[in-house]
């Protein structure tokens, strides 16, 4: 009807404040959201004359709605052709009783009441963060009252040290702790004691740490290149718990970190030296082994911008961390081997050299090509092997290339 205010919007725009969440949270804030107008559009006065007919139809639909708790307020108008007849003014909801039949969200809010007492007789602390995020609640209430026994768990055993799978509750298991860690850091916001929380732990990954628990311990892959010193005879590749990693240093000066396994795994003998399988964008677990800081850092990833937005972030931690093959002319030498990188990266990486800014740049300007990657593992061995030997280590092991190139 010409954009004429229809019971469907009426509804919609009532809807609209369930979905914001407002009408739930009143029900905890006492917040007075009643009575609400709702705006109105209507007939022009050219069209109570010309569509006339439409215009008692548009009326008849309001007024039904109002018999289904929409408050409609009419005013009269007159018309020199039509004469005086009375239309809607103003469209009101009264009350929150009304605005749920409306919309048919009686029975959820009734679940909604239903938690939130249930959260004041248990950890009334809670109820401010049911009243923020009022849908997120009702969404979990098959949930709710073993969400509420881990977090007066917590409460009662505060940083507990340790490992979730060792937390023993009826019905609960390590799984369902993992699958809720968003809501139990939110909700533990609110009934914890701050001393209790480590706020500069934020995340779903590093729930743990925030709330006092042991996490998962990350692995730290790495290969002894140089096979003579005697630290783990017979033993080359390895992989020690991040804490066990950072207590153990081989005394070897040179240190690698690669990101492809298969290249981690062809990596050539060389004196002195220790390659890393990499870590992406994750440099916390070597930033623990400080006896890293000691040492000369080689690392090679792939020749895209994330590539060197990962060196960029290795540099944080380790300044002295050099690149290697991810230079202009080894991405040249392999023009055949570039793929489309998804998603390039587009920051500023204060901490690359001029010339790899220069490469940086040029990738994520599009200047050779759209999103140019090339993948470390494309590039020839004998390659490798050459940009090794060059690095000019006093060697006990010669740098063998292969009989085929990876």
């Amino acid at each position: 009807m010409s954009g004429w205010t229809t019971p469907e919007d009426i509804r919609a725009r009532v809807l609209r404040e369930w979905e914001k969440g407002r009408l739930l949270a009143s029900l905890v804030t006492g917040e007075d959201v009643f009575p609400l107008r709702i705006a109105l559009k209507g007939p022009s006065s050219s069209e109570l004359s010309q569509r006339f007919a439409d215009v008692k139809a548009w009326i008849a639909r309001l007024q039904d709605a109002a018999r289904r708790g929409v408050r409609l307020e009419m005013r009269f108008v007159e018309h020199r052709v039509i004469g005086t007849n009375a239309v809607p003014a103003e469209i009101w909801i009264d009350s929150l009783d009304e605005a749920l039949a409306l919309i048919g969200k009686g029975r959820d809010a009734g679940r909604f009441q239903a938690l939130v007492r249930d959260a004041q007789a248990r950890c009334a602390t809670v109820v401010p963060w049911m009243a923020k995020r009022p849908l997120r609640a009702l969404e979990l209430a098959a949930q709710w009252s073993r969400l509420l026994d881990i977090v007066l768990w917590l409460r009662e055993h505060p940083r507990p040290s340790i490992y979730l799978r060792q937390v023993d509750l009826p019905g609960i298991h390590s799984k369902f702790i993992e699958q809720h860690r968003s809501v139990l850091s939110e909700l533990c916001d609110y009934a914890l004691q701050c001393d209790v929380i480590d706020t500069e732990a934020t995340g779903f990954s590093q729930f743990e740490r925030r709330l006092g628990f042991r996490a998962k311990p990350i692995p730290v892959r790495f290969r002894l290149l140089d096979t003579s010193p005697s630290l783990a005879p017979g033993l080359t590749d390895l992989t020690l718990a991040g804490e066990e990693f950072a207590r153990f240093d081989p005394g070897m000066p040179n240190v690698f970190i690669t990101e492809n396994e298969i290249n981690f795994l062809a990596f050539p003998a060389m004196a002195n030296s220790l390659v890393i399988f990499g870590a992406g964008y994750g440099f916390d677990t070597l930033a623990q082994a400080a006896w890293l800081r000691g040492k000369s850092i080689y690392y090679w990833g792939d020749i895209d911008t994330h590539g060197f937005a990962i060196l960029d972030q290795l540099r944080a931690y380790f300044p002295n961390a050099q690149s290697l093959l991810m230079d202009h002319d080894t991405l040249h030498a392999h023009c055949d081997h570039w793929v489309r990188e998804d998603k390039p990266a587009d920051r500023d990486l204060p901490r690359l050299t001029p010339p790899e800014r220069e490469i940086y740049d040029h990738l994520r300007r599009n200047t050779w090509g759209e999103s140019i990657r090339l993948e470390q593992e494309k590039i020839g061995f004998t390659l490798v092997a050459r940009a090794l030997s060059a690095l000019n280590f006093n060697r006990q092991c010669p740098v063998q290339p292969p009989t085929q190139i990876l």
